[in-house]
């Protein structure tokens, strides 16, 4: 479904310039943007995927992955097609890297996703598989009808998205899971296509500002984004920006598509990213990819006790107590009622 962007600038002689996403994009008439979701017509900038759904399913929130916001909750993940990062490794590629006619899609009205979800058993949606931010107009009347029902929201991002837009869908929007790719200008352009390391930094830090849950996920690729400086940068990084308790999980990556040919992540390498990142003084830094890691389990911050035992996406048990520890009594940060 077509329907006109919310945010652009009309440039002269029919150009305009999109205001959704970093990029930024200057589109002549007839043309589309970097993403292939947004095309001038006439000197007006339209989204071509409103409500276009190409994946719909039930998950826990730990697969986004969450695990500090109502852990074990169900939410109905959506996602379209179309991306403004292309990279080289990733999971989605079929969706994210999509041309018109590559992948089929099918039409859901945000009051009908809403439907979804409350039928489904979820607590909130999830807008997820591809990049969110492509399709804002539609995530934003979503998440609008979700709160009217009475539901959560959540973002799983890579955080390329212009400040304006944001503040208009901070209201409606619970939870942003965004990605830490690296801490360079150099490290993004290898593995997003794009060199704004510290223009997505700045988005982390507002969606805190405007507050949202907010919690990171640095999947360490080989040869990559694996330094330890970079590593250490990351860590340091959100300690002093974000604060202590903002959860970061370094996640363990699996050769695909254009990085086919390397070696997932050696576990000690994980290891030794949350050692680095608890030695920059993180309270909660996770290891996943890996089922059964002891890392992918939440420990009390102050005195070390397993709060949340989990294996993959299952919880195997659930020891907090009204948002506390129950040795110490220490609040435990996050929404765990």
């Amino acid at each position: 479904m077509k329907v006109e962007a919310l945010l652009s600038e009309q440039l002269g002689n029919g150009a305009v310039r999109c205001g959704t996403c970093q990029r930024r994009c200057t589109i002549e008439p007839g043309d589309e943007g970097w993403c292939k979701t947004r095309r001038n017509e006439d000197g007006k900038l339209y989204s071509l995927i409103y409500g276009e759904v190409s994946s719909a399913s039930v998950n826990p929130i730990e697969k986004k992955p969450v695990l500090h916001f109502h852990p074990g909750s169900r939410w109905l993940s959506l996602g379209s097609v179309g991306c403004n990062f292309r990279c080289p490794g990733c999971q989605n590629w079929k969706l994210s890297h999509w041309t018109r006619g590559s992948t089929s899609t099918r039409f859901l009205s945000p009051e009908d996703s809403v439907t979804a979800a409350k039928a489904s058993g979820c607590i909130g949606l999830s807008w997820t598989f591809n990049e969110p931010t492509i399709w804002f107009e539609y995530t934003l009347d979503a998440a609008k009808a979700a709160k009217r029902a009475g539901l959560h929201t959540n973002y799983v991002t890579n955080g390329s998205i212009t400040p304006e837009a944001l503040a208009t869908i901070a209201p409606y929007l619970d939870v942003f899971r965004v990605d830490i790719k690296g801490f360079s200008a150099d490290t993004y352009e290898r593995i997003g296509n794009v060199a704004e390391a510290a223009s997505i930094l700045e988005t982390i830090s507002q969606a805190k500002t405007h507050g949202m849950h907010v919690e990171l996920v640095t999947n360490i690729i080989p040869r990559f984004n694996d330094s330890a400086n970079e590593l250490r940068s990351i860590a340091t990084w959100i300690k002093d920006n974000l604060g202590p308790e903002t959860p970061w999980h370094v996640t363990r990556f699996y050769p695909h598509l254009q990085l086919a040919h390397l070696p997932p992540t050696p576990i000690a390498d994980l290891e030794a990213a949350r050692t680095i990142g608890t030695e920059a003084g993180l309270w909660y830094v996770y290891v996943g990819n890996v089922p059964g890691h002891p890392w992918e389990n939440t420990y009390c911050h102050s005195c070390g006790e397993l709060l949340i035992e989990r294996r993959a996406l299952d919880i195997l048990a659930n020891r907090v107590e009204g948002g506390r520890c129950p040795t110490c009594g220490e609040r435990i940060p996050g929404t765990f009622e």
